[in-house]
Formats: structure tokens, sequence, C-alpha cells
């Protein structure tokens, strides 16, 4: 894979991959990421969603080029011009508005028309899988779950699964950080690797969790308030943030 300039760089890292920054004056930014090409890759999952989403009017990085090169995956995609919600300097009540609107967006789209499936049945094959691959991080469970093994973790994802699904397109990883935002609003979602059929709950619960986390609790009431669900169904909020450690 060729770049189409010489360009300043910044790195930092998420999950298994590494992620560039590419900065050329006079071009528009570009984004590299690479991870270890195997079955739980998730590059190759971005690319074909961000196809799709783009597909579909939202706004999102366009992929200019992917290949598997050295047993490495490579994927380079244009950046969404603006500023993450967690490192945004928009007042909070700025923040979770766009947030709210994003999740809208996403939320109309007919979940009939998206061809990946995160329903609960292939969510949770794919923990088990991760699980018995050894992938899942104990030391990075949220706070209130340290201390437990991933083994116990799963036998509750199983115990405590609900009922039933209220199924749109989730972006699967809605924190606040996977939101770009400018001026004048919302500029697009990034980090797709996840989007798929779900339970709305996958995106709300981890919405409040990263408000949480990034802006404080007292703000996570006005979030939902925003977004039209003020009453989410508060079992199915911890379930998703729970089944969330496996991924």
């Amino acid at each position: 894979m060729s770049l189409p300039c010489t360009p300043k760089t910044s790195i930092f890292r998420r999950a298994a991959s590494a992620v560039f920054l590419l900065k050329a004056d006079g071009r528009a930014r570009l984004v590299l990421k690479h991870e270890e090409a195997g079955p739980f890759g998730e590059l190759a999952d971005e690319a074909a969603r961000l196809g799709w989403l783009a597909g579909e009017g939202l706004l999102c990085p366009r992929v200019k080029a992917q290949e598997i090169h050295a047993g490495r995956h490579w994927l380079l995609m244009e950046a969404v011009e603006g500023v993450d919600l967690a490192s945004s300097r928009q007042a909070p009540a700025r923040r979770i508005a766009v947030l709210a609107e994003a999740l809208r967006r996403l939320h109309r789209l007919d979940p009939t028309r998206c061809p990946f499936d995160h329903r609960l049945d292939s969510r949770i094959a794919a923990a088990k899988a991760r699980l018995d691959a050894g992938l899942v991080d104990e030391t990075d469970f949220d706070e209130e779950r340290l201390g437990r093994t991933a083994t116990t973790l799963f036998g509750e994802i199983q115990a405590r699964r609900p009922k039933g699904e209220r199924l749109v397109v989730t972006h699967g990883d809605a924190c606040l950080p996977n939101i770009i935002a400018r001026e004048d609003g919302f500029a697009g979602f990034i980090d797709c690797s996840r989007i798929g059929v779900a339970d709305v709950h996958q995106d709300i619960a981890l919405a409040c969790r990263s408000i949480a986390y990034n802006l404080g609790q007292d703000w996570v009431r006005p979030f939902l308030e925003l977004y039209g669900l003020p009453n989410p169904d508060p079992e199915k909020l911890i379930y998703y943030c729970l089944l969330d450690e496996f991924f």
C-alpha cells in the first residue's frame, strides 16, 4: 500500500490494533490502522461497515485502501474532521445533545437493510469464542467487576440474558470517543467495526457508561431525555455493559 504523501504522524493504540493519524500540508488528514490478520481481527469488519454506512447516508470515514501484508491487515481511511466528544471542549450539555442526535440518526435506519447481525445469539457466541481463545482481558473489566474471572462473567451473561430485543442498527461501541463533532454539530462516527443489528440498549448502555465516566453521572438523565428513552430497561443497561467486557 503506497501513501499519497510524506506525512507527519501521530500514533495511538486501540485494543489489538495500532492507529496512525497522517497529516501533510494541503492534504486531507488520513487514518491508518493495522492489526494482526486473523479470525479475531476487526479491520475487515470495519471496512465493510464503513462502506455500508456511507451508502446509507451517514457520516463516517471513507475507506481509501485496505491490504493484508506480512501477516497484518492494513486499513487506510480519510479522517473525519472534528473532535471526538470525549476530547471536545464544548460544554457537557452540547456534547450530550450531539451524542443523542447521532444515535437517533443511526437508530432510524431500517434494520432489515443492515447485513450485520449483532443480535444476542451472534454476540454471545462471539463472546464465547473470545473467551475460549484467551482474548478477554480480566484486568480491563469495569471497576465493579474487577477481580472476577471471565468464565464467571460468561456464566452471568447466559443466566441474565434478556428475553426480548428491541432491534435497531447499533454502533456497538457508542462511547463519546467514537463520536466526532464540529462547532456546528455531529460530524461522523468512527471505530465502526461493531455496527450491526442489536437491541437499542446495546448503544444506550455504553453511551450512559461513557457519559458517567467522561462528564459525570448527572448528565446521564439529560442524555436519555434528549435521545427519547427516558426510562430504559435497567437490567438491559447492566447486561450490555457486562457483555461488552468480552470485546
